[in-house]
């Protein structure tokens, strides 16, 4: 807390009505998204537990607003080790900063690819919405070691409440570089707005069924 304490963050435009009004509509749409999205648990649940050993469900710590650390949910698509193997793959890293990223990762399962490919794992994220952890639209929330390397610059993306979806999302996903990530983050908090959210979530639909900069 002390770190964080002592970090500058970015001021959201957002006033503290529209925060509410933002977490009634995050609040009531992941809700209503989660009933549609039961049959898609089932199916999901299955073919995971068909295709590899372990559980359908990867919890995994993660850094929100202000430095806070919460438990993020997503499908499992790698494989149980994956936590461990990570270690020995680090020389192979293709992203830049702090983020971890192989294209073809020997991690991920034959049904992980899928659902990494339409951004079928997060959809339990819906339950890190309507506990509070997340919103529908935000900055992709972070590893902890990813964190620890951040600059005081790359801290202000924590400024805001995370998100499922981003502009880092809807503008090509891994092909997009950290620094640029960061940069697309920053411009959100600076211009955020209820309408932009809106635009954002109508624009992740295509991202998605495309599969654009899945890895």
């Amino acid at each position: 807390m002390d770190v964080v304490s002592r970090m500058t963050w970015e001021d959201s435009p957002l006033s503290s009505s529209k925060l509410v009004v933002k977490r009634l509509i995050d609040l009531i749409a992941a809700s209503l998204a989660l009933l549609v999205c039961l049959l898609l648990f089932l199916f999901v649940g299955l073919a995971i537990k068909l295709d590899s050993p372990g559980p359908v469900f990867f919890a995994q710590a993660r850094i929100g607003k202000r430095g806070r650390k919460f438990t993020l949910y997503k499908f499992r698509s790698m494989s149980q080790n994956a936590e461990e193997a990570k270690k020995r793959l680090m020389h192979l890293n293709e992203a830049s900063g702090p983020v971890f990223k192989i294209t073809n990762d020997p991690r991920v399962t034959r049904v992980g690819h899928l659902l990494r490919k339409f951004s079928l794992d997060e959809v339990p994220q819906l339950i890190n919405v309507i506990l509070g952890d997340m919103s529908l639209v935000g900055p992709r929330p972070p590893l902890p070691c990813e964190v620890d390397k951040y600059t005081a610059h790359e801290w202000k993306r924590l400024s805001v409440q995370p998100g499922m979806t981003c502009l880092w999302q809807i503008s090509g996903r891994s092909d997009i570089p950290f620094e640029r990530w960061v940069e697309l983050d920053l411009e959100y908090i600076r211009r955020q707005s209820l309408l932009t959210d809106l635009r954002i979530l109508v624009q992740t639909v295509p991202a998605v069924l495309l599969g654009k900069g899945a890895r």
